[in-house]
């Protein structure tokens, strides 16, 4: 890896535990929202590779390249998870072994409110398994989504985009 933090909340690391990368896009400079992610997956049993704020399309793909992990979670407050995200799915979607780990993002969709519905279809489409938009409880949605994919492929049947 290139140096990126990789934390277990202050518990001794289990190798045996899967990882999930969290992070957020090149243009979103928040961090409170992915200290906020890294815990509650971290309280689902799993190992968190954090990359943090402002991360660029490369790093994230090489990154997850490295790792390997069971899944990817993007997150977004800034108001361009839409447009940033379509760019970064279809990176990620390219890059060989990642074309079918689970990749979720949520948080701000855009700057306007009222169309989330369009674009979270619209962000499916393109190759996200899920879409946790601000308007419900994501923490609640992600938990429902991190039980679907530990349950297997019957769980999520309906939720995965056609590629």
């Amino acid at each position: 890896m290139s140096g990126a933090p990789e934390t277990t909340g202050g518990r001794a690391p289990d190798h045996a535990a899967r990882t999930v990368v969290v992070t957020s896009m090149a243009s979103d400079a928040h961090t409170w929202n992915l200290v906020f992610l890294q815990l509650l997956i971290e309280e689902l049993g799993y190992r968190v590779v954090n990359l943090g704020p402002c991360v660029p399309d490369d790093v994230l793909t090489e990154e997850c390249r490295a790792v390997r992990p069971e899944m990817v979670v993007i997150s977004s407050v800034n108001g361009h998870g839409h447009q940033d995200g379509l760019r970064v799915i279809r990176r990620l979607r390219a890059a060989g072994p990642l074309a079918t780990t689970p990749v979720v993002i949520g948080g701000k969709l855009g700057v306007t409110g009222g169309e989330d519905s369009e674009r979270a279809a619209e962000l499916m489409a393109a190759g996200y398994d899920a879409v946790f938009d601000d308007g419900a409880d994501p923490a609640a949605a992600l938990r429902g989504f991190v039980h679907a994919l530990r349950a297997g492929p019957p769980a999520l049947a309906g939720r995965a985009p056609a590629r």
